[in-house]
């Protein structure tokens, strides 16, 4: 059986240079501020490798008296421990400048699946990329 060599994006990638990381987190924080206002309190941009993973952080609704009687805690307790609990939006493999794929992160399975950008592509820009994460933010 002959091998065949296919494309697969959501394998292998360009490693991020240290130098582009900062340039790559003020786009995304652009189009996030620009675009998703009000609907978190800070973003969480890491890079490892090929990879760059984007975490939100929102306020929290405020608990039922029910809820902090089972956890065993003051309302301020549970407020800051929701405070520092990240929303995982996605996971962004780097190919080039505006060439990215995009992994969705999936609570049900707790991990990123990987998905097409909305307009049918593999890959895109961080911007298109950010905006398929965006979905936990809505």
């Amino acid at each position: 059986m002959r091998r065949v060599w296919t494309y697969d994006p959501h394998s292998g990638g360009r490693k991020i240079n240290p130098a582009d990381q900062e340039p790559i987190r003020q786009r995304i924080l652009a189009y996030a501020n620009k675009n998703y206002a009000g609907k978190f309190t800070r973003l969480d941009i890491r890079f490892r490798g090929a990879l760059a993973y984007i975490d939100a952080y929102t306020e929290p609704e405020p608990p039922s008296n029910e809820l902090l009687r089972i956890r065993g805690e003051t309302k301020d307790q549970y407020l800051e421990w929701m405070r520092n609990m990240p929303t995982h939006l996605c996971r962004l493999r780097h190919f080039g400048e505006d060439d990215w794929s995009v992994a969705f992160y999936t609570y049900s399975n707790e991990r990123y699946e990987a998905c097409i950008l909305h307009n049918g592509k593999w890959t895109g820009t961080v911007e298109q990329g950010f905006e398929i994460g965006a979905t936990y933010l809505r």
